[in-house]
């Protein structure tokens, strides 16, 4: 028997009575503590619940699982995790193998800090797009990046976790995270984020030292969050009441933004981009056609697909958009070809 155990949020004092009974009666007890720290205080109280056997389960151990599964066999195990447990696919994993290899198991489901910071800062849930993590890695924080941007188009919330090592005892600082988003939008230049930026930072949610702060990311970068676990929310479209929220539910440094109003897909930054450099380009090879009646069709149909790339734009047609202004560009250049023009001058 194999059960999987969601600890909350509050670490030992939000253990219910069910979870204390099935830790006491368990054979083997293991403690998961490499997604999110669990003090030394809390691994005490709970080692101190266990009448069988306790071991602290590092990252390997669970990934690998062949321990836990050999165990769960013949006796009762349990493996306990901060938050819920299956906002961890490893442990979904886990489960999954133990299922084939036809072992029982269970699940107590708990809170998770990525759904409770959500209610604690003030934002609805059903807001909320995809959950990133930012690791210390410059490099890796393009995948966030992209999906916040992707986010933002939206209108969604973004939710971003911070990178945890258990082994290393390391969190990465907020402020780390803000600073390596900014310098991958000097990189990539899609105009997603900037000192302006508004976010969120949750600390420590479910601990008497809970603390949230919001503000641009000017104002967040001269802040000194204290202990780890830290999180970050950067918000999207904002609905009133949750602009009301932010205000009263965090310490607010500066006025709560809708951070998706000015974003623009990629579709619409090449259509702005494309069509002006398309429609010059038509217009400087013009004149050397001028004596030449067969090409003017030519001409005719590449201002059309100019037009509508335009219209598509309009419309919100953004697909139709980057093919016309495709197509209108490619017979620009067969133009130039045809003149002995090389078409990337």
């Amino acid at each position: 028997m194999l059960w999987f155990v969601g600890l909350g949020i509050s670490g030992t004092k939000s253990i219910p009575i069910e979870v204390l009974k099935i830790i006491q009666e368990a054979d083997f007890v293991y403690l998961e503590a490499f997604t999110s720290p669990i003090s030394k205080q809390h691994e005490d109280k709970i080692r101190n619940m266990v009448n069988g056997s306790f071991k602290i389960a590092k990252r390997w151990l669970v990934e690998d699982g062949q321990e836990i599964l050999k165990a769960s066999k013949n006796s009762t195990v349990v493996l306990l995790s901060y938050g819920d447990p299956y906002v961890a696919t490893t442990h979904i994993e886990l489960r999954t193998r133990a299922k084939s290899e036809n072992i029982e198991t269970s699940t107590i489901h708990s809170a998770s800090v990525i759904t409770s910071m959500i209610g604690e800062a003030g934002l609805q849930f059903y807001k909320v797009g995809r959950v990133v993590t930012i690791m210390n890695d410059k490099k890796s924080t393009i995948a966030p990046y992209t999906a916040i941007f992707k986010n933002l188009i939206q209108g969604l919330h973004s939710i971003i976790l911070l990178e945890y090592n258990h082994d290393e005892k390391y969190f990465l600082d907020p402020k780390n995270a803000i600073s390596d988003l900014l310098d991958i939008e000097k990189e990539q230049k899609r105009s997603i984020l900037s000192d302006d930026t508004f976010a969120i930072i949750a600390s420590r949610i479910g601990f008497e030292t809970q603390k949230i702060i919001a503000g641009k990311f000017s104002n967040l970068l001269k802040i000194d969050f204290g202990e780890p676990p830290h999180s970050m929310i950067i918000t999207g479209k904002l609905h009133f009441t949750e602009s009301d929220a932010i205000n009263v539910l965090t310490e607010c440094l500066d006025k709560p933004l809708d951070n998706s109003d000015k974003i623009k897909s990629i579709s619409v930054q090449m259509i702005e981009k494309y069509v002006p450099m398309v429609r010059k380009a038509l217009e400087e090879i013009r004149p050397l056609y001028n004596d030449s009646k067969e090409f003017q069709e030519v001409f005719e149909n590449a201002k059309l697909y100019i037009d509508d790339a335009e219209n598509f734009l309009k419309q919100g047609n953004d697909e139709n958009a980057v093919l016309s202004i495709g197509y209108a560009d490619g017979l620009v250049d067969a133009l130039r070809i045809a003149k002995g023009i090389d078409p990337k001058m």
